[in-house]
């Protein structure tokens, strides 16, 4: 047409310009050369190449050839504006939507219904229904596609009450306004009312099944849902991947994988398996019931792969706890969003791998990718259980310096990790700037106080949660009974533990008993705790009897004890804690017979004990020591320090505690033996590698012994430093010879 000059001619042109805007295939740069070829174009041609760039999703594009059109004085029409409007709501943009108006009203095209329309459409879709209402009531002619669009507005909004009273008031209702009805009843948890218009529709498309089986699923009635798709299927009404999608989310909530593989099988018969959102859709459903190697096959046979499924495999296979090939999958993504990154870190997480998610977190710092909530909860718990205080404090440093919201469950994880870290005042920090509070983040204040020996403020806090009426609830109670235990208040115990009941409706459970049996033990109230297990109105666990095994130990009840001790063990006998609990109260006596005895029991069970194992933090890296561990690469200095530890100890009056040590061995190995303890060699290095006023924070698994208790007392005196040890059970501040614990533990 260039050659020969046909592209002069204005028709002739126009269509060229026509068929090249409607081929995908043809860029529309390539539309916009031919356009500028056109020497006398008209309002149609200039209408061509602005709906081109609508729908080539390049709105500011028509916007900008508006303003070339006014320039080069080409009238606009009554197909101009509904275009440059539609380009107007495509963008959201209400400003340059207003501005179309007011041409719209200039050019004298406002009474045209088919402007009224998109005018509507316009600001409905900005949600801006004041004007669309105004538009709507003014305009002189209301067609279908007005009352459809006013609707859809309403919908849209989630305003029921103006949604009813428009579709009451419709002529005809027509399947699109009923069926977006149906969907918003669904949003705002009307079901009835979604059922009872679904039901009353002469006629149901499609739209009309899918929105009612939508709502059902919505409102987590999925075996109505799937009721639903049977009667849909049943009458024969066509299938979308919409619908089937909705119907496979209704199988996984219910973890139905034979109906989920009927449903599959359905969707193979009609030829839509390979749609990738109905393929991500599979590959969840399957993972969650536990089916990883069928959604393995979809996943390595599927064609079209997006960022969508590559993340669902990874969550499948973290959820099925296949940490290793959710790993390997993961390095072997092409892409990664922030999503990818969150599902392998929440992992690593939820399957205790705390190392690897610290690891993996400062790879997707060095990759530059932004963490979400979920990445920093799952980072934030790791170093809880780390007791990686320093980069706990980065990451809280991070979420202030980006002025992340701190919702409720983000900051209750930080007030947990401070308390579990020791730092009372940082969690009192945390906890009085969040604007929004919940029942687990006062559980976890409460409790976290109480475990730092700060019980007083623990149960003040308490009745402050109950004057901002916060109801507590079951875990409430075991933080404020565990508060009374730690400093042996029976009678404060005895008065919470009754208001459960009588007060706050609160039905006590086995752990609610196993505290105040724990209580009652550590007082020395071994007979009063022993007649309460007895009247539980449930079977006692082990945990309760273990609570009272312990305070038989402690004091020195050896009947009692052994009594406890060898029913304990045939109850779980694969529980290390009460073997060497009862081998502690044998060697206490004496008894080295039936200490071998139990650990010959111990032996032939194949039960091993835990070893005693306590992590120092220092200088951002977590170190963790065993008791007589000698793999660490400064042990030599170690070893060092902890002569001098003992040359001072024994300055400071220190005696070893050789009954700790429940072996049939001579004095001064159990001495040596005392001295190579976990929490002793992590003070050793926490001596070495930390300077003052730094304390030296120390977490150890199992609970801290009398020797090492002394021995830390006597050190924080010796030294001048401040050694924060968390134990199994609780805090344990040293400060100047002396532990917040005031000997109660």
């Amino acid at each position: 047409m260039v050659l020969t000059g046909f592209i002069k001619d204005t028709f002739a042109a126009s269509r060229l310009l026509k068929f090249s805007t409607e081929l995908p295939f043809i860029h529309v740069d390539y539309s916009l050369y031919i356009f500028n070829l056109i020497e006398n174009s008209n309002g149609f041609i200039w209408n061509t190449m602005m709906r081109a760039y609508v729908q080539r999703n390049c709105p500011q594009k028509a916007l900008f050839m508006y303003k070339s059109m006014l320039e080069e004085n080409m009238g606009p029409d009554y197909y101009t504006y509904p275009l440059l409007v539609h380009a107007c709501a495509v963008r959201l943009s209400q400003i340059e939507g207003k501005q179309m108006h007011s041409h719209v009203f200039k050019m004298g095209f406002d009474l045209d219904v088919y402007v009224q329309n998109t005018l509507i459409n316009m600001y409905a879709v900005s949600e801006n229904m004041a004007d669309a209402r105004k538009l709507f009531d003014e305009s002189p002619c209301l067609d279908l596609v007005t009352w459809n669009s006013i609707l859809g507005g309403y919908v849209q909004t989630a305003n029921v009450e103006e949604a009813s009273y428009i579709y009451d008031r419709m002529p005809v209702k027509n399947t699109i306004a009923s069926s977006s009805m149906i969907a918003m009843f669904g949003k705002a948890g009307l079901v009835t009312e979604a059922c009872h218009l679904f039901d009353d529709m002469p006629e149901k498309e499609m739209a009309s099944w899918s929105a009612v089986i939508s709502c059902y699923e919505q409102n987590e009635m999925f075996n109505e849902a799937l009721a639903m798709f049977t009667k849909m299927n049943a009458n024969g009404i066509k299938l979308d991947e919409v619908v089937v999608i909705t119907v496979l989310s209704a199988c996984t909530n219910l973890l139905i994988v034979q109906t989920g593989k009927m449903v599959h099988g359905l969707v193979a018969k009609i030829g839509i398996e390979t749609y990738v959102n109905l393929q991500n859709a599979l590959i969840h459903m399957y993972s969650s019931c536990g089916e990883i190697m069928a959604a393995q096959s979809l996943f390595n046979a599927a064609h079209l792969l997006n960022q969508i499924t590559w993340n669902t495999m990874l969550s499948g296979y973290l959820r099925c706890g296949l940490v290793d090939n959710a790993k390997a999958l993961f390095d072997s993504m092409p892409e990664k969003d922030v999503i990818s990154w969150s599902a392998m870190i929440s992992g690593y997480a939820q399957h205790d791998c705390f190392s690897e998610t610290l690891a993996l977190f400062q790879e997707m710092q060095r990759f530059g990718v932004k963490p979400d909530e979920t990445t920093l909860v799952s980072v934030i718990s790791a170093c809880t259980h780390l007791a990686a205080l320093d980069l706990g404090k980065w990451i809280h440093a991070y979420i202030r310096k980006n002025s992340l919201k701190v919702n409720p469950i983000l900051g209750t994880t930080l007030i947990d990790m401070y308390v579990k870290c020791g730092c009372v005042d940082n969690a009192m920090e945390v906890f009085r700037g969040m604007p929004e509070k919940g029942i687990s983040t006062w559980n976890a204040l409460i409790l976290g106080l109480a475990m730092n020996g700060l019980v007083e403020k623990s149960l003040h806090m308490f009745s402050e949660m109950k004057s901002c009426e916060v109801a507590p609830n079951e875990i409430t109670f075991v933080a404020v009974l565990g508060a009374c235990r730690h400093m042996g208040l029976v009678e404060e115990g005895r008065r919470h533990f009754n208001s459960m009941i009588q007060e706050h409706k609160v039905e006590p459970n086995v752990k609610h008993y196993g505290c105040m049996v724990d209580l009652l033990g550590r007082a020395g109230m071994l007979k009063e705790a022993e007649e309460l297990i007895k009247s539980m109105p449930m079977t006692p666990d082990v945990s309760t009897w273990g609570a009272l095994l312990g305070a038989c130990k402690k004091h020195g009840n050896h009947e009692m004890g052994e009594r406890i001790g060898r029913m304990l063990i045939e109850l779980q006998p694969d529980h290390d804690g009460f073997h060497v609990l009862l081998s502690n109260i044998c060697a206490s006596r004496g008894n080295w017979n039936d200490v071998l005895d139990v650990r010959g029991t111990m032996m032939r069970r194949g039960v091993v004990k835990t070893p005693g194992c306590s992590i120092i933090e220092a200088n951002g890296i977590v170190h963790e020591f065993l008791a007589g561990d000698k793999t660490h690469p400064m042990i030599q200095e170690i070893e060092k320090k902890l002569d001098e530890m003992a040359t001072r100890l024994k300055m400071e009056g220190y005696a070893p505690e050789t009954n700790e040590v429940s072996l049939d061995i001579d004095v001064e190995e159990k001495e040596t033996a005392l001295l190579k303890h976990s929490e002793k060699l992590a003070i050793a290095f926490g001596l070495i590698s930390t300077s003052p006023p730094t304390p030296i924070r120390i977490m150890k698994n199992l609970r801290i012994c009398n020797d090492c208790h002394t021995a830390a007392k006597l050190i924080s005196k010796a030294y001048n430093r401040v050694i924060v040890v968390r134990d199994r059970h609780r805090f344990h501040h040293f400060n100047n010879g002396s532990c917040s614990c005031l000997e109660y533990w």
